[in-house]
């Protein structure tokens, strides 16, 4: 029987299972108590503040740090196993160019280190560096460095690829062309975990998105879920020296902000909020806008609505 929780007898379906994985350095507790299951195909994005525990967890499905208690499974087996097969494959942070060698050289090499490697070839052509195979990796331009490493990441015909921070540093075109190169290999029906500080990159690449913060997952659903569950809409007006009483009362309400005369409501239901101020004399200055992601963020990670944006998650699945 396939138990969803812990992934046991469902290593068909998924491919990443964090089972109660508790992580401590000293006093500090990087993964706290982590329950997250990854099914085969997604893409799942890993959002959190600096010492969220995001980069602990990356650690600890690679195999590169042991749990203090619970179980990581990739696969259906521990993480060095999958990781030896080849099955992953990473794109950390702390990385640097290999001097001497050229592109295509370097993805040679490292594909022979694999039992069954993707042709190289083939790798190349994803990571979008056919036109650059015989130059060198140490004169590329940091857009072009990134591609190089997501090509040694796929040198082994991973299922699942762990991309840390892909896109930090890199300018706007070298992002979208890295994006670009990703969604071709998810295409293929393989798996993609990856950390950005891009919430944009999150909102448009991920068909999951885990929220986590002190070691522990906050949210888990789309970006749309976690958008609805921040209060989806902002309604906002222009005050003109109105009192503010009564606005946190109004049909749909969750919360006000006002900034200078200007007041902002987060809604869950913008038309009855709308009507409701209609109703009002001399309302100027309407707006309604959808939450964006970068909003649902800052409310999951505030220690006062964590909990309640958490459960407004959890109900609206």
């Amino acid at each position: 029987m396939t138990n969803e929780t812990t992934g046991y007898g469902a290593g068909n379906e998924t491919a990443v299972v964090f089972s109660s994985v508790t992580r401590a350095f000293g006093a500090v507790r990087a993964v706290d108590g982590m329950d997250l299951t990854i099914r085969r195909g997604e893409t799942v994005a890993l959002l959190g503040r600096n010492g969220a525990g995001k980069s602990t967890t990356i650690n600890l499905l690679l195999g590169l740090d042991e749990p203090d208690s619970g179980r990581v499974h990739l696969f259906g087996a521990a993480p060095v196993r999958a990781v030896e097969a080849g099955r992953i494959g990473a794109m950390l942070q702390d990385t640097r160019p290999v001097p001497r060698v050229t592109v295509r050289e370097l993805v040679e090499f490292v594909a022979r280190t694999y039992p069954k490697p993707l042709p190289v070839a083939e790798a190349l052509e994803l990571a979008g560096l056919t036109d650059l195979a015989g130059r060198r990796v140490d004169r590329l331009s940091g857009g072009q460095a990134q591609r190089v490493r997501f090509a040694v990441a796929l040198a082994g015909n991973p299922e699942l690829i762990v991309l840390d921070e892909p896109t930090s540093a890199l300018d706007v075109e070298a992002r979208e062309a890295f994006w670009h190169s990703m969604r071709a290999y998810a295409r293929r029906g393989n798996t993609v975990l990856f950390s950005t500080h891009y919430l944009e990159e999150a909102d448009a690449s991920a068909d999951r998105i885990v929220v986590v913060d002190s070691g522990r997952v906050l949210a888990d659903g789309t970006a749309e879920q976690l958008k609805r569950a921040a209060g989806g809409t902002t309604v906002s007006f222009d005050l003109a020296g109105r009192p503010t009483e009564g606005l946190a009362t109004l049909p749909g309400v969750t919360s006000v902000e006002i900034r200078g005369d200007r007041a902002q409501l987060r809604s869950d239901d913008s038309d009855a909020t709308v009507l409701a101020l209609a109703a009002m004399d001399a309302v100027r200055g309407l707006e309604v806008a959808p939450v964006s992601l970068n909003d649902a963020f800052l409310a999951l990670t505030r220690p006062t609505a964590a909990a309640r944006t958490s459960e407004t998650l959890e109900m609206s699945r």
